[in-house]
């Protein structure tokens, strides 16, 4: 009886594969909405004014990092916990592909967060004279949440591997 429970909780983690699937195509709308951005600037940007095509391009940035954000997790988290990927040697390899273990993915995660928010944060103060003093105060805090969370998680895992 403990010999098929641990088999099929083992076999279970094959449940992950259609997340991680699924994020791929979370991906595939991100493409869609970054494309979708260019298109609608490209006409204007000679009418824009030089403050709105930095918010655009900010906002490209913030989607090229989620982006990049999603290959991370779904590549990592379907190598860590379902299968390793069996790349054939002669296809190009990510240099990080076999090597991020779930703690060192997991701050790879919280430091996107903080640079995703960096961004979105700078957006918010590019059109501060737009917006109440209150919501910038708290986005400012979250991002500090954000920036503290993530230096919190570092230094206790330098604690445990120590």
């Amino acid at each position: 009886m403990e010999r098929l429970i641990e088999r099929t909780m083992y076999a279970s983690r094959w449940l992950l594969a259609p997340i991680y699937l699924g994020l791929s195509l979370g991906l595939l709308a991100l493409a869609l909405k970054f494309f979708q951005e260019i298109f609608h600037v490209l006409p204007n940007v000679f009418s824009l004014a030089e403050s709105d095509l930095i918010l655009v391009l900010l906002s490209l940035i913030d989607m090229a990092l989620v982006g990049g954000l999603l290959v991370m997790v779904m590549i990592s988290g379907y190598e860590n916990f379902v299968s390793q990927l069996d790349i054939d040697e002669s296809a190009e390899k990510l240099s990080w592909l076999g090597k991020m273990d779930s703690t060192s993915l997991k701050m790879k995660v919280a430091a996107s967060i903080v640079a995703i928010s960096s961004i979105h944060l700078l957006r918010v103060f590019m059109d501060a004279q737009n917006i109440d003093a209150r919501h910038l105060m708290w986005y400012v805090i979250i991002h500090m949440t954000f920036v503290v969370s993530a230096f919190a998680m570092g230094y206790l895992d330098k604690l445990t591997k120590h």
